[in-house]
């Protein structure tokens, strides 16, 4: 059996990734690892619910150019339990990088440019 463990965005300012999604997602750090010469580190981020899965943000202290991230076909999906004050929230952010109504879904942008999928709770 395999279950899903981590994904990982590469960031080039730690801490302004860390406040992020901190403010925008309510995650946390639970687990670090840098590497003895400080060439890099790695920082496991989770949610509240105590899901085992882990955003994991990876800085290179010698990362100075933006990374390319193409044409942002790729993301991570959170579900909201309120969408309407999470929506608030990354409006009040300036964060919202794109919108669907018809779907009744978002998405935010974190400092690097990685898209965040917002999805309503099933109710």
């Amino acid at each position: 059996m395999l279950c899903f463990n981590h994904f990982n965005f590469n960031v080039l300012d730690l801490d302004r990734s860390l406040a992020f999604y901190k403010q925008a997602l309510g995650l946390t750090p639970v687990r670090e690892k840098e590497a003895e010469d400080q060439s890099f580190k790695l920082v496991y981020l989770a949610d509240a619910t105590g899901s085992p899965f882990q955003l994991e943000l990876t800085w290179l202290r010698d990362r100075k150019e933006p990374y390319n991230l193409g044409e942002c076909e790729f993301h991570l999906a959170f579900t909201a339990d309120d969408f309407q004050a999470m929506y608030e929230k990354h409006k009040a952010m300036g964060c919202i990088c794109f919108e669907n109504p018809a779907m009744g879904i978002y998405f935010i942008s974190d400092p690097d440019g990685y898209w965040i999928e917002i999805v309503p709770a099933k109710g």
